[in-house]
């Protein structure tokens, strides 16, 4: 029973970490895939942080960077500059210098942050910023003690604090280690295992071919979580899903993608009506 009750934990913090992410930051805010409703977009630009410990609006930039620059000498985290191990520091270096440039408002980094609000500034700070870490640290250690529970506490933390492990899967095994079904000019791959684990974020390949999609999936045994996610909270009215710019299913596999189609746009992000 105690296992199925860490196993539980874990997997609630993993999902609200995984919808923030995938679906808030990535499809949302990212690329305006899904256009959230204004409550749900405030939750994910104010209240992303401290579910994720990541500020919404760098991640954002960040990750338009890397579909600008992807596999590039310029790409913030390719294993083709860093390989596949060093993908874990080279995400981290390139978040924090994407928040640094951010705060300098150095052009290199805003002309990537259109229709992109802030949430905190505080999270600038180089000791503020670890606030969400340490918060939920203590509420692991709170559980672990309060209640003699070290594995439910342990739980809690890895399950929410989770995306370090996810970027890491996504930005290494994506770009390295899978199949493709689009002649992109990069080196995305679609990898079933990390797009099962990871909310469909592991089909990589698909994704940088058609970025203003909201579902990563397009074979039809490519299954792709966080869209199932995009379809539920639709129907709840949470968001609108952008379909006309979905991958079109009727589109042949290998078929060079147009570099019009392939570079991701970076729009407004219209609020649901």
């Amino acid at each position: 029973m105690y296992l199925l009750l860490c196993l539980g934990v874990f997997a609630l913090g993993y999902l609200a970490n995984m919808v923030m992410i995938t679906v808030g930051y990535h499809r949302g805010l990212a690329h305006s895939a899904v256009h959230l409703s204004p409550f749900v977009r405030k939750l994910v630009v104010h209240g992303g942080t401290w579910v994720t410990g990541l500020d919404a609006k760098t991640w954002a930039v960040m990750h338009r960077r890397h579909h600008e620059f992807s596999d590039t000498a310029l790409d913030p985290h390719s294993p083709s500059n860093v390989g596949i191990f060093g993908v874990m520091k080279a995400q981290v270096d390139s978040y924090l210098r994407t928040m640094e440039g951010l705060k300098a408002e150095e052009p290199e980094y805003t002309r990537f942050a259109h229709g992109l609000e802030s949430g905190h500034r505080w999270v600038y700070h180089p000791v503020m910023r670890m606030l969400p870490y340490i918060l939920h640290f203590v509420i692991a250690l709170a559980i672990a003690f309060g209640f003699d529970a070290f594995f439910l506490g342990l739980a809690y933390y890895l399950g929410l604090m989770s995306h370090p492990i996810q970027g890491f899967l996504v930005n290494s095994l994506g770009h390295a280690v899978g199949g493709r079904n689009f002649e992109t000019d990069d080196d995305s791959v679609n990898n079933a295992i990390v797009g099962w684990l990871v909310f469909g974020e592991g089909y990589q390949n698909n994704h940088h071919a058609y970025p203003r999609s909201a579902k990563f999936s397009f074979r039809p045994w490519e299954v792709d979580p966080g869209f199932a996610v995009c379809v539920v909270m639709e129907a709840i009215g949470l968001l609108r899903i952008d379909y006309p710019r979905l991958i079109p299913s009727e589109v042949p596999v290998t078929l060079p993608i147009k570099p019009a189609e392939s570079k991701p746009v970076v729009p407004e992000a219209p609020s649901v009506h």
